[in-house]
């Protein structure tokens, strides 16, 4: 197969070809079975080195304008494959390496999980006169459990805190009510568990 995509930011196995690449975006939507963002998308063939950004970009474009992959909400910029997309996925398959196939998926259901988990709590970062106070929202649906602030003195510990608790949120939920309740039990599980996480 002719290489025709920039080689800056491709992995060893990671694809080269703009059919591959569009092969590979039809595959994700038919194998993760729900809408993504484009942006869910292209990360999930970046985040391994699988394709150059730029072409993963383009290749994204040139299944909409050929109406391989439409999207279905508006509001939040999710598609999904039309019935020609499914069967691009389903006849071109085989052509791409299954180590490749098996990491785009995990990276994308890793990174769908990942956005439902800040789509339902949030946190802000607002700039003081000395430094940063971090907001915690922690949801339960419809209703907010749990909402925190903390102060930093820079942006990187600000930073930190918001990656963190975007790893975990119930993880903080689950501290909280335990301190509260003095639930030393729970406390030592939860610090148990953290530890051998960490």
């Amino acid at each position: 197969m002719a290489f025709d995509t920039f080689d800056e930011g491709i992995s060893l196995g990671g694809m080269r070809s703009k059919t591959e690449i569009r092969t590979m975006i039809c595959y994700l939507f038919k194998s993760v079975g729900v809408p993504m963002s484009r942006d869910a998308v292209v990360n999930a063939l970046m985040e391994k080195g699988l394709a150059n950004y730029f072409e993963t970009c383009s290749s994204f474009d040139d299944l909409v304008r050929n109406r391989n992959i439409e999207e279905v909400d508006a509001e939040k910029h999710l598609y999904q494959n039309t019935e020609n997309g499914n069967m691009i996925a389903i006849q071109l398959e085989d052509t791409l390496a299954p180590t490749v196939r098996e990491r785009a998926v995990e990276c994308a259901l890793s990174l769908l999980k990942q956005e439902k988990l800040e789509s339902e709590n949030k946190v802000t970062i607002e700039k003081g006169e000395n430094g940063y106070t971090v907001t915690c929202h922690i949801s339960g649906g419809d209703m907010e459990l749990l909402r925190f602030s903390l102060y930093v003195p820079d942006v990187h510990q600000a930073r930190m805190i918001r990656k963190n608790f975007y790893k975990d949120p119930d993880m903080f939920y689950s501290v909280m009510i335990a301190m509260l309740t003095r639930n030393k039990r729970g406390v030592t599980e939860i610090l148990e568990e953290l530890g051998s996480v960490i």
